[in-house]
């Protein structure tokens, strides 16, 4: 019978955040460090659990896996819901199988705090303050000072004016390629749609 290996990580108090994860040994770069555990419930049932929280509370134990599913770490979780979020992680989220991995991006040393980017959606009727609700303290250097994503506010697109006569169209040309993601086979969170009260998404 094997030995079941020692978790590569303990929860002790954050200067960023409540509690976070620190690593207890020397953790290699695409290492999976743990799965994020906790009830799996529609976006619906998310809501519902959540309506009466507090628009000014930040914490959240909800990790979005597809349009269908949302892990609920408040309920069942694991010690993965502590890992913060931070603008330059050395952790990424991995969706596999509608299961939601830690992985590291680097090399992690002992007593390193485990961080990834929580990439919380905006939402239309976000109130003025969103960005104050969920600042971001992680410190580093590239900190663009909240966890939602888009960092910034996107601006609302003008009405159009009645009675405007359309645009003629442009002459044909060439349009510029999006970027397509580099990532591997593995799918992320960030492309389910947002549940209304705030999940984690992943980068």
């Amino acid at each position: 019978m094997s030995t079941p290996k020692p978790q590569m990580f303990r929860v002790r108090r954050s200067r960023v955040h409540g509690l976070g994860a620190f690593a207890t040994r020397r953790i290699r770069k695409g290492t999976r460090i743990t799965e994020y555990l906790g009830e799996r419930v529609s976006h619906k049932e998310a809501d519902r659990r959540y309506e009466a929280k507090s628009s000014d509370d930040n914490h959240t134990f909800l990790f979005i896996v597809d349009r269908g599913i949302v892990i609920d770490a408040g309920v069942s979780g694991n010690d993965a819901r502590f890992i913060n979020h931070g603008c330059d992680p050395n952790c990424e989220s991995v969706t596999e199988d509608r299961r939601v991995f830690i992985e590291a991006i680097r090399t992690i040393q002992p007593g390193e705090e485990l961080k990834y980017d929580y990439s919380i959606g905006r939402a239309k009727d976000d109130p003025p303050d969103v960005d104050e609700v969920f600042a971001c303290h992680c410190g580093a250097a590239t900190c663009r000072g909240t966890m939602l994503w888009p960092a910034k506010r996107p601006k609302p697109r003008p009405k159009p004016r009645p009675n405007s006569r359309p645009k003629p169209a442009g002459r044909a040309g060439k349009t510029a390629p999006r970027r397509a993601a580099t990532r591997r086979t593995a799918t992320r969170g960030s492309g389910a749609r947002t549940t209304g009260k705030r999940a984690k998404r992943g980068a």
